[in-house]
């Protein structure tokens, strides 16, 4: 059980404190409700330039990271297609520079024309590199767009392509910031060694003051039914034929996501799941499967992949895992193999309460979900799961015209 305490400041910023006495550091974590999905379709990859703008200083602080590491502390973020996190780790005595820092960041950047364009830089730059001069780099460019035909989350957070940061404008820029980056659109949450009233008062001093601002409506559209099985195929340089197949599943707070949460543990975690016994150790099909969530907020995608092993070919590994697949639609797991993976769901849960920078990174995802107490709801929704529901979930899941397969294939061994 995460212990935690809530209040919501005049200007609409939630303020969760979790105090654990275990650690001498505290947590000061920013979560904003933007993320790539948020974006317009010709402007996308925005939210995670804005994650390397705010590195770049804000309007009273030249550089974060000096500052943070002379208070003893350390900093980061990420950027998600639904949410983009901040965080500071330091000493519980030092807070105060964290939140000094992180209200800084929200009154806003140090916007300016070379700021940005360095920064645009630095961002065409990584795209370049892990998406299209990587292997393996522009897959969940292809599958997303492949999957999705209306949501935003048909693209990835780093964008669909470099040209969209390229062209951006500094107004561009101070709109999308103006518009998403605010108290009345954020969460922040304190976790350490902190009392409650302590962190509720230092929080008011240093952003009782900055005012909420109107927050662009999120108006995406829902993902229509999809009726048609979807497939690709592309040759790539790269060293393994690889693929991958994904299906349309539920949004993250429903029963469905915790379902096939434990059905992608069956299916692929650890030495004694399916995919490892029967498709790597004693069919020698892949060097490596796996089946998992893409964990998105709202409904996202239950994915398998393999890389075949040498000599094998890759439509027949497809294949002898889908049947592996489709049989947990069709007969029911055994006892066994559920209270494994429930057992192995449970002490991942109490792992991820041990960590005070994780807890407070949870805890603003769950409000940013609608509710941060569901944090501590997650245990019983997976314990309650049935071997009938794994079944009934697969069966709908697992259904002719919700397939999109991806073959990623080595270049050399194929004639286009």
């Amino acid at each position: 059980m995460i212990r935690f305490d809530k209040i919501k400041l005049k200007n609409g910023l939630t303020v969760i404190v979790h105090t654990d006495r275990s650690t001498p550091f505290v947590a000061v974590n920013v979560c904003y409700n933007v993320g790539s999905k948020h974006e317009d379709p010709g402007r996308t990859g925005f939210a995670h330039l804005f994650e390397h703008l705010t590195f770049g200083g804000s309007a009273n602080v030249p550089d974060f990271d000096t500052a943070v590491q002379r208070a003893g502390g350390a900093n980061n973020a990420f950027t998600s297609n639904d949410l983009t996190n901040y965080y500071i780790t330091l000493p519980a005595n030092n807070i105060e520079t964290a939140l000094w820092l992180e209200s800084d960041r929200m009154l806003g950047p140090k916007f300016s024309k070379k700021g940005l364009e360095v920064q645009k830089k630095v961002v065409i730059e990584e795209f370049r590199q892990r998406n299209l001069n990587k292997p393996y780099g522009d897959v969940w460019h292809l599958l997303r767009d492949l999957a999705y035909k209306v949501h935003p989350y048909r693209w990835p957070t780093i964008g669909l392509v470099p040209e969209h940061i390229e062209s951006a404008t500094l107004d561009e820029v101070k709109d999308f910031f103006f518009h998403h980056y605010a108290p009345n659109n954020a969460v922040l949450v304190i976790s350490g060694n902190i009392a409650s009233s302590e962190a509720f008062k230092l929080v008011e001093k240093w952003f009782d003051e900055i005012p909420s601002r109107d927050i662009a409506p999120y108006s995406a559209l829902p993902e229509p039914p999809q009726e048609t099985d979807r497939e690709i195929t592309v040759y790539r340089d790269v060293p393994i034929d690889t693929f991958y197949v994904a299906w349309h599943m539920g949004a993250r707070n429903e029963k469905n996501f915790y379902v096939l949460d434990l059905l992608s543990d069956i299916l692929s975690n650890g030495s004694s799941s399916r995919f490892e016994v029967k498709l790597v150790k004693e069919q020698k099909l892949f060097t490596e499967a796996d089946a998992y969530l893409s964990g998105e907020n709202e409904p996202g995608l239950f994915v398998a992949t393999g890389k075949a092993s040498p000599g094998i070919d890759i439509h027949l590994a497809r294949e002898k895992m889908l049947e592996e697949i489709m049989m947990t639609a069709e007969t029911l797991i055994t006892d066994y193999e559920l209270e494994k993976v429930k057992n192995r769901v449970e002490a991942d849960l109490l792992l991820n309460e041990i960590g005070y920078l994780e807890k407070a990174i949870q805890l603003a995802s769950f409000e940013i979900m609608g509710d941060a107490a569901e944090i501590n709801r997650q245990g019983e929704k997976y314990l309650e799961i049935t071997a009938k529901d794994l079944l009934v979930t697969a069966s709908q899941l697992f259904r002719q015209g919700n397939r999109n397969t991806l073959n990623y294939l080595t270049k050399q061994n194929y004639k286009k």
